[in-house]
């Protein structure tokens, strides 16, 4: 049972991917996140603070769904690292009030974007 305090709050993210070790090994390389399977057709991601999945899919990933957002300490470290694990930068950082941010598409296609308060 989820705890009362998660109530109307975002809880899982999931993923359909073309390949699952594809997003297990980008995603830990770039992140540092680890994984739970479940079996071959499900992979679940801890990235420490929110839990979600990569499911078995077939296709590219489909434009207009929301965009996730993580938080980097360093961008432009992390930047690095998610490109020699495989994402390619769409938008290169840029400036907004309150920090600055990214956006990147993984393997599958999947737009996200990388912010920092620094």
């Amino acid at each position: 049972m989820a705890s009362p305090g998660n109530d109307r709050r975002i809880d899982y993210i999931e993923f359909a991917v073309a390949d699952i070790p594809r997003s297990r090994d980008f995603y830990g390389r770039a992140f540092g996140w680890s994984f739970t399977d479940y079996g071959p057709g499900y992979c679940e991601f801890d990235d420490g603070r929110l839990k979600g999945g990569f499911a078995q899919g077939s296709g590219p990933a489909k434009a207009g769904g929301p965009l996730v957002i993580l938080y980097a300490d360093d961008l432009a470290a992390t930047q690095q690292r998610l490109e020699q694990a495989g994402g390619r930068v769409v938008k290169p950082i840029y400036s907004f009030p309150g920090g600055r941010r990214f956006h990147f598409q993984d393997p599958d296609g999947y737009e996200l974007a990388v912010w920092s308060d620094r």
